[in-house]
This record gives C-alpha cells, sequence and structure tokens, in this order.
C-alpha cells in the first residue's frame, strides 16, 4: 500500500512562494552584496557560512551563522559545516504535504525558500595548473548537497547557483515571491550546473589514472553548455547551437571581436584553420575551405614581419580557393598582416591577439569576424566523435616534437639523395602540412609553403593529379608528402612526371619495392616515414 507521500491528493498546489528565509554560501562572491541588500531590504532572513557571511556582515548587514543552526561549529578545515538536519531539513521539506510542515514544527527546523549557492572553483584551480591535493580540495561536497536538495525541492525552494539569476529574484522579492515556473527553471539549471560540475571532476580523475586496458575511461561523460543558438547548421534548414565543453579550451571559448554572427560551418572551418597552423612552430598561417587547406605556410626566412610573411606566402598557393577563406594564424596579427588583407574577401580570421592598428584596419570590414584565442588555448590530446548510438574516441594526431630533426629522426630514406637545397625543416612542414588535409590527401611544398594540395579523394593517383594541377609549373622541384603509403607506383609517377624532387610517404605496401625501384630509376629522393597521418 502506498505511503502518503505518494497520494497526489494530498499535496497542495504552492505557485507563489514568498521569500522569507535564505540559505547563501558562494565562492564566487560577484554582485553577492547586491543581492544581499535587497533581501535584507525585504527582511528576509539571511543564512550563511564562512566567508561568504563575514563579506555580508562586514558591510552591514545582519546575517544568522550557520553554526548558530546546526548547533556545531565548522569543522576539517571547513570541509563540514552544512552538512546537518537542521539545515536539510529546512532544504527538503515539501510543505505542501501538512506532516512535512508538522516534522518540522516538532524539530524546531524552519524552511528556507530561497538557497543562493555555487561551488568551489574546481575548473579554475585545474586550469591554473594546480595538482594533487590543491586540486582535491576544491571538490565542493557541501555545496552540490545544498544545490541538489533544493532543487529536488523545487515545488518549495528557488536554488540560484550563478549571478546572471541575481536580478529575477531582486525582483520577485519584490513582487511578493517566486513563482512554481521560475524555480522549475532554477532548477533545471542548478541540476546541469552540479552535473557539469561532476563531469570536470571525474574528467580530471580520469586525466590523472589510466583506467581500463587501454588507458582510457570505462565511463566516458561529456557536459557541455550552451553558449549560443546560431543562425543554422551546415545547410539552412538544420538547427544549430554552439556548446563549451566543461574544462574547454578551444575555439568555443574565443572571444569574438567584431562582424557578422559566427555560423557553424565557421566554427568548423576555424578549427580546422587552427589544427594546420598550429602545428608549426615558426610562425604560420592556414587557409581553410570547407575543411580542407587551401593554403599552409610559415614566414620566410629573415622576414620583417613574420606572420604577415606566412600569409602572403599560404594565399599565393591558391588565391582562387583563397577568396571567402578562414584564416588562423599561430602568432598575433600585425598591421602588415591586416593591410594585405585588406582587399582580400575573408570570412573569418582567429589568431591568439590582434595589434591595435591591425584591428582598425579590419574595422573597415564589418563583416569580418575575428576571433582572440583563449589565453589557455592549447590543442586537445583526444579527439571524440559522434556516430550513431554513440561516439569513438582516440588520442589526437598531434606532432609533439618542437624542432625539426626529432619528427624526422625515426624517417628511412629508401631511394635517392635529397637535393643540397632541401632541408629537413622543408621536409618536416611538407609533412606536417599534409596532416591537416582530408585523406586521400597529397601536398606539395616548397621552402616552408604549400603550392599544390590534392584532398579528400577516394584514390591516392587523383590526389596526386590534383596537387599537381594545382601547382602548376611550381610542382617542379617541389617535395610531396602522402598522408599514406603508395598502393601503386602509378601515383608517384605523376609526381615524378611533374618534377617532383622529393616525396615523403608512410610506406608499408605490399608494392613498395616498386615504388622505390621507380624512384631510384628518375633520380627522386623517397623517404618513408613508418607512420601515416590519415584524415577523415
Amino acid at each position: 500500500m502506498a505511503g502518503p507521500r505518494h497520494d497526489p491528493s494530498l499535496y497542495r498546489d504552492r505557485d507563489l512562494v514568498p521569500i522569507r528565509r535564505a540559505l547563501v554560501s558562494v565562492s564566487d562572491k560577484t554582485d553577492l552584496l547586491t543581492i544581499a541588500e535587497a533581501l535584507a531590504g525585504a527582511g528576509v532572513e539571511i543564512v550563511s557560512t564562512g566567508s561568504t557571511a563575514a563579506t555580508i556582515r562586514d558591510a552591514g548587514f545582519e546575517v544568522t551563522d550557520v553554526a548558530s543552526i546546526t548547533g556545531f561549529p565548522e569543522m576539517l578545515d571547513g570541509r563540514v559545516k552544512t552538512l546537518h538536519p537542521n539545515v536539510h531539513g529546512g532544504l527538503l521539506a515539501d510543505l505542501r504535504l501538512e506532516h512535512h510542515e508538522n516534522q518540522l514544527g516538532d524539530l524546531g527546523i524552519a524552511p528556507f525558500e530561497l538557497v543562493i549557492v555555487n561551488l568551489y572553483p574546481f575548473v579554475e584551480t585545474v586550469r591554473s595548473g594546480a595538482e594533487g591535493d590543491e586540486v582535491v580540495e576544491q571538490i565542493d561536497i557541501g555545496g552540490p548537497a545544498m544545490v541538489r536538495a533544493s532543487a529536488k525541492n523545487f515545488a518549495n525552494v528557488a536554488i540560484v547557483v550563478s549571478p546572471s539569476s541575481y536580478p529575477a529574484i531582486i525582483q520577485a522579492v519584490a513582487d511578493g515571491g517566486t513563482s512554481l515556473s521560475q524555480r522549475r527553471e532554477l532548477a533545471a539549471r542548478a541540476f546541469a550546473h552540479t552535473a557539469a560540475y561532476d563531469t570536470a571532476v571525474a574528467q580530471w580523475f580520469a586525466e590523472e589514472t589510466l583506467v581500463g586496458e587501454s588507458g582510457l575511461p570505462d565511463h566516458l561523460t561529456i557536459q557541455a553548455e550552451k553558449l549560443a543558438d546560431l543562425r543554422y547548421g551546415e545547410n539552412s534548414h538544420q538547427r544549430a547551437a554552439l556548446y563549451s565543453r566543461v574544462g574547454g579550451h578551444g575555439i568555443a571559448q574565443a572571444t569574438q571581436l567584431q562582424g557578422k554572427e559566427m555560423s557553424y560551418n565557421n566554427y568548423v572551418d576555424g578549427d580546422a584553420a587552427l589544427r594546420a597552423a598550429y602545428d608549426m612552430v615558426l610562425p604560420a598561417v592556414a587557409i581553410i575551405k570547407h575543411a580542407n587547406p587551401c593554403g599552409i605556410a610559415v614566414a620566410a626566412p629573415n622576414a620583417l614581419d613574420p606572420i604577415a610573411s606566412a600569409h602572403l606566402r599560404a594565399h599565393e598557393c591558391d588565391p582562387v580557393s583563397a577568396f571567402g577563406g578562414v584564416i588562423a594564424a599561430n602568432r598575433p596579427v600585425t598591421l602588415k598582416m591586416a593591410e594585405n588583407l585588406r582587399d582580400i574577401f575573408t570570412e573569418v580570421i582567429v589568431a591568439p591577439d590582434f595589434e591595435p592598428a591591425a584591428l582598425e584596419v579590419f574595422a573597415e570590414k564589418k563583416n569580418l569576424r575575428l576571433l582572440k584565442l583563449p589565453a589557455n588555448w592549447r590543442q586537445e590530446g583526444m579527439d571524440v566523435r559522434l556516430v550513431s548510438g554513440g561516439l569513438l574516441l582516440q588520442d589526437a594526431d598531434r606532432f609533439p616534437e618542437d624542432d625539426f630533426e626529432s619528427v624526422a629522426a625515426n624517417w628511412e630514406l629508401v631511394a635517392g639523395e635529397v637535393p643540397e637545397d632541401v632541408s629537413v625543416q622543408d621536409l618536416v612542414f611538407a609533412w606536417k602540412s599534409c596532416r591537416a588535409v582530408k585523406s586521400n590527401a597529397i601536398v606539395l611544398a616548397k621552402n616552408g609553403a604549400t603550392v599544390g594540395v590534392g584532398m579528400g579523394q577516394v584514390n591516392r593517383v587523383d590526389s596526386c593529379r590534383l596537387a599537381v594541377e594545382r601547382a602548376g609549373e611550381r610542382a617542379a622541384g617541389s617535395i610531396a608528402a602522402s598522408d599514406a603509403f603508395f598502393p601503386f607506383s602509378d601515383g608517384p609517377e605523376v609526381l615524378m612526371n611533374a618534377g617532383v624532387k622529393v616525396i615523403i610517404q608512410p610506406g608499408g605496401s605490399v608494392r613498395d619495392e616498386e615504388t622505390i625501384a621507380l624512384a631510384k630509376d628518375r633520380g627522386v629522393a623517397m623517404y618513408f616515414t613508418g607512420e601515416r597521418h590519415f584524415f577523415h
């Protein structure tokens, strides 16, 4: 037989709930005194803890300490202070039920109608580079317990987890109380807040500890918060929005300095451009169209303005395709680079920063979107991709080495001799650039700049033909890089016929000897890297 809690006839409607008693305990003290002043002015009893209570009291507002309610002092360096029936009874009592109300009266516990709690700065502490116990101490226990209890009891309690909700609460106090719909919405935000917090903690532990036989987590939780609705997705009939992942530090967290609203495709292309530009150690620029590079380059030796030099060299690879492209730079954008872009139609520029003079030039191009990366931006260590019914997780394909020699240390020269005018830096540039191109990928490069790109073909020989066609006469004397081995010698033959003098490929085909023999016969140097770089 069902108990009284489950009998719907026993519940009394509580739409408007006047605020008479509030529990306030916050780490983020933004606008704390504003909300405290509004509550105190309305005669609301403010119950608080630790530094929050001290801040409110020092501002001249009356505060009741939690310890006076629990009859127990804070202990264990603040680890235990609100975990007590006199607190949680006031949070969880469902006053639509008469017997709940009676129990509170019998126990001398007063209910709370408003709870303002935000949690210890765990994510910020991790971002700061802290480790070990310093991070562990920022795992909040009492805070999430209060938030979840209040959110569960939204029929009676309004739970606030962000200062952004303070204006609405101040208005509710003035209007006589919070509405049921308002409390339900606040509860939804609260549960999302604690879910995101727990996800950040779980991710930290997963990163700190090898889990499972592969070293990958046995359970994966990804929590993200919507930052903005986008006009549409890849196409106008598709809905889309931008979300920020908990602990994220990528293009989603970039600051837009000017220009039209970012689109779904802008973000995809911008991320691909960052991937290509930031593979390079030297000042570099990548220009992207439809997630593929139409030009990548590093600065010319001894360039007076390295990043401007890198952009011009990347643009020269394929000026036609660069029209309406998305650009990423791995150094701050200078005035000179901005001036070079004055007459080039560009959708987006992503960079770690922009010189003030460059921003003045770009201000003339009202529609141009400028994104400044967050100060803690870095390439992700893991890649996640959704598939129907699940997702795939893998180590990100990265070049961790900071010097050219270490990237090429294990390559094997299987044919010919490298021309004297080709440096290790030139070879590594071609190889890194190829990794940024969708498979099947062929890149032709000279002196730290791409001159021809063949991407996304269903066979490798067509990629070779496309790269040669785009390069034209510039193919002669260039370095060719292939993201995977050549299954036949026909692809290399296309490259050699165009005048390519060095070919870099992983090797591993059953017909490698045919390709090596062709390279030797034609006097072309060929490297086997032993590692492929597919990009789907």
